[in-house]
């Protein structure tokens, strides 16, 4: 009686989905449900490769981009054809610093994106003598050990008053860069 109440207990825990197979001694056993099925793995599959793409969709337009550089403008620190990946939500609470290296759509066609670094900041007065930066008239230049080569081109007795909505940018090439000296005068 014993073994019969233990046997009804074991096909109980089992689970009574399970159907009775004949082994090959012809004794009879439960075939167990493997839990395989084929519409549900589809399912499942779909499910994850959707969920994976929208994803990809949300950091791509919200919080991640992706950038070619077209030009020398900023050699030495970025090449030609250098791809690089950004963080949009960077500047979310803060604003650029001197120095940082932005992207942003260009002033005169925002269909065009331009990578530059930040020199002037909102506000301040910016004049340009003998290849040197001077932010609010400081009679110290402004420190630029990242300029590519010796600066000739667009150097010398230049100022700019900066909006307080504004910043100003220049390419680390200064000789070879399409920047703020030149959208300033065009604006």
């Amino acid at each position: 009686m014993k073994s019969e109440t233990l046997e009804e207990t074991k096909k109980i825990n089992r689970g009574a989905d399970n159907e009775m197979i004949e082994d090959r001694d012809g004794e009879k056993t439960e075939k167990q449900d493997d839990g395989f099925n084929l519409k549900t793995e589809i399912f499942s599959w779909i499910l994850t490769i959707g969920a994976a793409f929208l994803s990809a969709l949300l950091i791509g337009g919200f919080i991640i981009f992706y950038a070619y550089v077209p030009s020398g403008s900023m050699e030495n620190t970025l090449h030609a054809g250098n791809r690089l990946i950004g963080f949009r939500l960077a500047y979310i609470n803060k604003d650029p610093q001197r120095g940082d290296i932005i992207t942003f759509r260009y002033p005169l066609d925002e269909s065009e994106i331009f990578i530059k670094r930040v020199i002037g900041l909102p506000g301040e007065t910016l004049d340009i003598r003998d290849s040197h930066v001077y932010i609010n008239g400081s009679e110290t230049p402004l420190k630029e050990e990242y300029l590519k080569e010796e600066w000739e081109v667009a150097n010398n007795e230049l100022h700019y008053e900066i909006p307080e909505d504004c910043f100003f940018v220049m390419g680390d090439n200064r000789n070879n860069s399409a920047d703020g000296r030149y959208w300033a005068e065009e604006a």
